[in-house]
C-alpha cells in the first residue's frame, strides 16, 4: 500500500479536531485496510461525535503546509519502519504519526538518549563528551532533543567524532534548521530529525515534555546528566523509571546547581554513573550490558 500526500493530509486534518488525541488517532490508523482516503474518512467518521464530523467535513480534504526545505518522509504507527520501542512504551498514546529528515536506518540500531540542563556546569559537558565519545565507538546512536546545554553537547559530539545522532524536535517539522555550530560536522548519512508534532506547530514547553517521552521510549538506556531541582531533566528521569528503562546518572561529590535533582533521581532507582579508575572516564559497560539485555529480549 502506497500512502501519497493527501492521506498524510487526511490524518493530520483528523488530529486537529478538538477532543481528538494520538489514542484516537491510533484507533483510525489500526482500523485502515488500505489508504484510500473515502476508506479513512468513513473510518474517521465513525469515531467522531456529531459536533466533530461536522468539523471534519469542513477540513478532511485541506491541504497541510509542508514548507521545509529538506525532504521530509512520514511514518504511520502501523508501519513497519515504526520504531517498535515507541509503542512498546507509550502504548496507546504512541504518536501516530512521525514527520522524518534523514536516514532512517537509524531507528533499528542501538541507542542511548542524552537530557540535561540547558544551564550545565562544565563537569557536566565533559561527563556528557566523554561518554558519547566512548558510546559512539561502540556503534550506538547518539538521541538527544536538540536544546543547548546537554543536548548540544551530545549531539555535536557525536558528528564529531563520526558518530550518529537522532534529533527530537519539540515542535513541527517544519520549524527545524540546521544550527549554524552544527554545519561543520553535518552529515545526512549520519542525523534523522524526527518530530510527532503537526508540521507546523511551533515550540512549547508542554511539547518539550511530551517529546521527552518519545526520547525515553525510542532509546535502550537514558542518561540524564544534569536534572534541576525542577524541570524538564528532571521529569524526563522520572518517566524513565516510571517506563522501566534503565537509567544513568552522574553522582557528584559537589552538587552544581544545575544538578541538584540528581540525588533524587539516584534515590529513585536510577544507577550512577561511574568513572574508570584506570581512564579517569566514564565506564560504560554497565550501559552496554543494559543495552544488549533490551535488545535480546526485544527480539521475542
Amino acid at each position: 500500500m502506497i500512502k501519497n500526500q493527501h492521506i498524510i493530509d487526511t490524518i493530520f486534518n483528523f488530529m486537529s479536531i478538538k477532543g481528538v488525541g494520538p489514542v484516537q488517532t491510533n484507533r483510525l490508523l489500526l482500523a485502515m485496510n488500505d489508504y484510500s482516503p473515502i476508506s479513512i474518512q468513513n473510518i474517521a467518521f465513525n469515531l467522531l461525535n456529531v459536533q466533530q464530523r461536522v468539523e471534519f467535513e469542513e477540513i478532511k480534504d485541506q491541504p497541510i503546509d509542508i514548507n521545509s526545505k529538506f525532504a521530509v518522509e512520514f511514518i504511520l504507527l502501523q508501519e513497519e519502519a515504526y520504531p517498535e520501542e515507541v509503542k512498546k512504551a507509550l502504548g496507546s498514546s504512541a504518536p501516530p504519526v512521525l514527520s522524518v529528515i534523514g536516514n532512517k536506518d537509524l531507528l533499528i540500531k542501538k541507542k542511548v538518549a542524552f537530557s540535561g540542563s540547558r544551564n550545565v556546569s562544565d563537569k557536566g559537558i565533559k561527563i556528557t563528551e566523554d561518554t558519547v565519545t566512548a558510546l559512539i565507538a561502540e556503534d550506538v546512536v547518539i538521541v538527544s532533543g536538540y536544546a543547548k546545554g546537554v543536548d548540544f553537547a551530545a549531539h555535536y559530539t557525536a558528528l564529531k567524532n563520526g558518530g550518529s545522532t537522532i534529533i527530537v524536535l519539540p515542535e513541527g517539522i517544519n520549524h527545524f534548521r540546521i544550527k549554524k555550530e552544527f554545519r561543520e560536522v553535518w552529515d545526512w548519512e549520519r542525523v534523522l530529525v524526527i518530530s510527532e508534532f503537526q508540521p507546523f506547530e511551533k515550540w512549547m514547553a508542554s511539547r518539550a515534555m511530551k517529546r521527552n517521552a518519545t526520547i525515553i521510549g525510542l532509546s535502550d538506556v537514558v542518561m540524564v546528566i544534569e536534572a534541576g531541582a525542577t524541570g524538564g531533566s528532571l521529569d524526563a528521569g522520572h518517566k524513565t523509571l516510571d517506563m522501566n528503562k534503565a537509567l544513568f546518572v552522574p553522582q557528584y561529590t559537589d552538587i552544581p546547581d544545575s544538578a541538584l535533582g540528581n540525588t533524587t533521581l539516584l534515590s529513585r532507582g536510577a544507577f550512577a554513573l561511574k568513572m574508570s579508575k584506570e581512564t579517569k572516564r566514564p565506564n560504560i559497560s554497565k550501559i552496554l550490558e543494559l543495552i544488549e539485555t533490551e535488545n535480546k529480549y526485544s527480539l521475542f
